[in-house]
């Protein structure tokens, strides 16, 4: 009887310690699986960050040129509107043989001609919206955050110029009508010393942030002169003038 009992509590114990045992086992197993799914789920989010991170540089600069297009918009139509001083900055343009009356387009040789901001520019005050408005250099500033400043990393500086069809510096021929090329840069860029470029960038097409020092946008865009003296002669005029027929 004594034996019986013995064998029972013998199998008792040992039944036990294959359960403390196999739990243990269990719960090493479960803690290795957790380390391996963790590593697997590293490799697989450091594969596809860089395709998050392109991602969102891409659509935050696809909005940027999307505003800064608005803000391009918005003062050529000041300007034709005339609630906006037009720019100072003049730059010749002649596209007619004065001979032969041909016409060679010179639109992408007078948009580059109107040459790259100072970094030194400062828009810390505003006349009339300008930053500066003079026959060298005509900024102006879209103020996004309101704060009377335009140096903030939503704000805007338009570089604008427009045609002449004469080198004198005391004649303006505006009232013929002119070409008015306008620049968009974000004003942040005018805050690192770096020198600023020409053309519009790619990067909406490209992927990324862009350049910084690149303009978002770039155009150009015939403004008639709201004055009683543009005509049909006057826009000949401005064209190298008409043939009589």
């Amino acid at each position: 009887m004594m034996k019986c009992k013995r064998f029972r509590k013998n199998i008792k114990f040992a039944t036990r310690v294959r359960r403390v045992k196999s739990a243990n086992s269990q719960a090493g197993f479960t803690i290795i699986e957790s380390l391996m799914a963790m590593i697997v789920a590293s490799i697989l989010l450091a594969a596809i960050a860089p395709v998050l991170t392109l991602s969102v540089a891409t659509r935050v600069q696809a909005k940027r040129v999307e505003l800064g297009t608005q803000a391009a918009r918005a003062y050529i139509d000041g300007v034709r509107s005339g609630t906006i001083r037009p720019p100072s900055h003049k730059i010749l343009l002649s596209e007619v043989n004065p001979t032969t009356r041909a016409f060679t387009s010179g639109r992408v040789a007078f948009v580059d001609s109107g040459g790259t901001p100072s970094q030194s520019l400062s828009c810390t005050s505003l006349t009339a919206g300008y930053c500066t408005n003079t026959a060298t250099a005509s900024m102006y500033c879209i103020d996004r955050d309101a704060n009377g400043q335009c140096s903030g990393i939503q704000d805007f500086i338009i570089q604008a110029f427009r045609s002449t069809t004469t080198n004198s510096t005391t004649i303006d021929d505006a009232n013929k009508g002119y070409v008015l090329a306008v620049r968009v840069y974000r004003a942040d860029a005018f805050n690192n010393g770096r020198a600023l470029r020409i053309r519009e960038q790619q990067a909406t097409f490209t992927g990324g942030l862009g350049n910084r020092q690149a303009p978002l946008i770039e155009v150009s865009t015939e403004v008639l002169s709201r004055d009683s003296d543009t005509n049909y002669g006057s826009y000949c005029d401005r064209f190298g003038g008409c043939r009589q027929n």
